[in-house]
This record gives C-alpha cells, structure tokens and sequence, in this order.
C-alpha cells in the first residue's frame, strides 16, 4: 500500500518533502537512505546548529554540495530549484511551504520542544527520532498536533514503533495482545560517558548517548512511549526485565495476573535474537489455541510474537509516508499518559550539585507508572539537565520537584506542566 502510494506521487511529481532536524550519527544514517533514492519521496533539507556537521551529513552520502541558506525566502527557492538546502537555523525548516515532514533527530529536549511545536503550528508532520522529547512531553505535543490536524509520532525502526507495527497488525487479526517491549542486553544504570567512551568512538557516537543505552534510561523512555501508545502499564518500577534465552521464554516470565488485568511493558534481557521487539498475546479459544499449537506456536494460552531486527534508519521511511501519505502515526500517545521516566542519583549528590542530564555523570531514568510519579511529584528524567540541587540526594534514590531548581524559561518545563495539568483534570 505504502509502495504504490509513493509510486503515485513519483509519477505525480509530487514527492514527500523531507526536512531533517539534527545531523548526528544517526541522521547521518537516515541522509544515506533516504538519497538512495526513495521513490516518492525526497530530501530537501537538513538544519543543524553546526552548519558544517549538515553539509558533511550530505556529502557523506554522496550528494551534491547543498547550498547554505539563512533566510526563509532563500531556503524556499533553493527548495523549488532541487538543490539541497543546508542550514543552521532550524525553524526555516519548520515555516517552509516546500517542506511537508519535519524529521526531528536531536534527542535534546528543550531545543527539539521548541522545534516540534513550531512545526506543529506550521502544520507540518514531525517525526520523532527522540525518545527523550517523546517520553517527556509526547502526550501535550500529541494534543497540539491533534488541534492542528497534522500527525506526530515515533519511529518504525525505534523498539517503540516496531513493537508497535506487530501490535497494531496483530490486534487487526483479531489476537488480543497483553504485553509488548525490547530485548536488551545490558543494563548497568552506574555506567558513564568515562566508560562508555571506548566503545562510543569505535562506533562514531557520542558517549553520552551510548551511557544512555547502557543506563537503561533509554530504555525506559522507549517503554514509555509505547506505554502510552498501548495503555499497558510497568508491573513495578523499572520492570521485571526477566533474563531469557530466548524471546519466546518470555511470556512465561511475567506476572500472568498483571497480563490479564491491563497488560505490561516490559523487556527481556539477554534474549536471542537480542534486537528487535516482541509483543505477547494471549489465547482462551481452545479450538484457535490447537490451531496456533498446530502451526508450532505452543500449547498457549500466551503466545510470542517478535520482529528480529530495528532500523531506524530504513523503517523510519514507512513512518514518514504513513504520516503524509495516510495521516497514520505508528506511535504516538492515545490519550493520557500512562508511564514516566524518573531521574535517580547514580551517586550520592549535595546540594549545589547541577544535573547533568540523560546519559550524563549524576542521574540514571527509570520507568514507573505516571500515577506514581504524579502523586510523589517524581522529577522526569526529560527535565534533569541543568537543574540545581536544593538538598541532599542519596545514591539511587529518586530525584523530586521539591529537590531542585529548574532552569529558568524553559519551554519544556512550562509543557510539562501543561500536560499535568491537562491530563489530571481529564482523570478526575
């Protein structure tokens, strides 16, 4: 359906237009995929704060030298000529009429708030290659875009979407899923950009992004945001995360009651195929359960689903065309939030102490079911950088409001408590 969607547009001349958000590792990815090319679709332009870092993101993958722009008026007609556009100014993205899709790929939170509302406002599709922006604020911009009839929302490619994809096509057939998550294979919430760096540079990518893999706060955010795409909650704070040699063990190692009774996100540690993402459905029909048993799925009533692989990269590509082509977000918030991110002490911190933020020296994420963080006002991971300690925190203990200073004028700060606002009015 996608394929012949965007075979139309090719033949039309009306390709998806692209603007990319970020010229990191993983952008640098998606530029080389998406100049493939991609029929019916194309990438017009990419804005960075580094402008340099944009034009190698194009020259790496072979592409023409794109043409630096710094006013809306020029970007537009750079556009309209078929030149590649580079810029360090990403709003112009955001305001061009020659831009359809707004590809956010920063994973900062304060910058990346400020560029999705504007794209939102613009009434341009955002696609979110930032779990940290998602899992922050992801239910207020939903609403926003809800208001502006555009389309946001994570990525196949990410675990969120493509657990996401496989829930959303087996619930189409009629299973009733009641578990879904990533497989993981180390979660030590100690680790650091120090030891992470190593590893960072053998992989060309920034160590603080690899701490957050390896902290578990990444996924915690990714949880989170299929949490509050699915309405599954945490079954206990951090989730039960069972080691598994497989992925299909893992049915079999979560709460059955907690299954039954609202479902889970959870994950498996140490899985083959170790990527990818799985979803858990479960069976009465004993007629349907001897079919499933018939064609090797087992005896049931729980049954594994999984996708062996993620890329973002590549399937990031269906996300953007189901959002322009169908106005279909593969993940996105469905109503209110459900989970949270919370910031815990990697070490002991003093008052003082500022917070250095996901993936940083001081503060771990871990997911706990949104009601909790509420009541016991849960400082959001999202939100850590850049706060000041007003008081003592010990190793592993969580980290409140009342515990900090936030930074001044934060747009994500005043979203944040938008969305709090919102959606405990809409709960009482």
């Amino acid at each position: 359906m996608i394929e012949k969607a965007l075979q139309q547009r090719h033949l039309d001349n009306n390709p998806i237009r692209v603007a990319i958000v970020g010229a990191g590792a993983t952008s640098r990815m998606i530029v080389h995929q998406l100049l493939t090319p991609i029929v019916g679709m194309r990438l017009v332009a990419i804005a960075n704060r580094t402008i340099e870092n944009a034009e190698r993101a194009f020259m790496s993958a072979g592409a023409d030298s794109p043409e630096r722009v710094s006013s809306l008026a020029h970007l537009e007609e750079t556009i309209s000529r078929g030149r590649y556009v580079a810029t360090d100014n990403a709003m112009l993205v955001t305001l061009a009429s020659n831009v359809d899709v707004i590809v956010e790929a920063t994973g900062t939170i304060e910058f990346g708030a400020g560029v999705v509302m504007s794209a939102i406002e613009n009434r341009k599709h955002v696609i979110l290659v930032n779990a940290e922006l998602d899992s922050t604020i992801g239910p207020i911009l939903k609403r926003y875009a809800d208001a502006a009839g555009v389309v946001i929302s994570n990525t196949d490619g990410d675990e969120p979407g493509v657990a996401m994809t496989l829930l959303r096509y087996l619930r189409g057939v009629g299973f009733k899923p009641v578990a879904a998550g990533n497989l993981k294979g180390l979660i030590d919430p100690y680790r650091t950009p120090e030891t992470q760096k190593a590893f960072a540079e053998k992989y060309s990518q920034n160590a603080a992004k690899v701490t957050s893999f390896a902290d578990g706060t990444k996924l915690s955010m990714e949880a989170t945001i299929l949490a509050n795409a699915t309405g599954f909650r945490v079954g206990k704070r951090g989730m039960y995360g069972p080691r598994c040699s497989h992925v299909k063990e893992i049915a079999g190692r979560l709460p059955i009651d907690q299954l039954l009774t609202g479902g889970l996100v959870d994950y498996a540690l140490g899985a083959e195929p170790h990527t990818g993402a799985f979803v858990v459905v479960h069976e009465e029909d004993q007629k349907k359960r001897l079919d499933l048993n018939y064609y090797k799925m087992g005896n049931g009533p729980l049954y594994v689903f999984y996708t062996p692989y993620h890329l973002p990269h590549v399937q990031l590509i269906s996300s953007i065309a189901r959002a322009a082509l169908f106005g279909d977000a593969t993940v996105a918030p469905d109503a209110s939030p459900v989970c949270d991110v919370a910031a815990f002490a990697k070490r002991d911190l003093i008052a003082g102490d500022i917070i250095d933020g996901v993936g940083g020296y001081m503060a771990y994420g871990m997911i706990e079911n949104y009601d909790i963080t509420s009541r016991d006002q849960l400082l959001p991971m999202g939100l850590s950088e850049g706060c000041r300690l007003k008081a003592d925190v010990r190793k592993d203990a969580p980290i409140t409001f009342n515990d900090v200073l936030l930074p001044d004028n934060r747009l994500c700060d005043r979203l944040r408590a938008e969305q709090d606002s919102v959606f405990a009015t809409r709960k009482g």
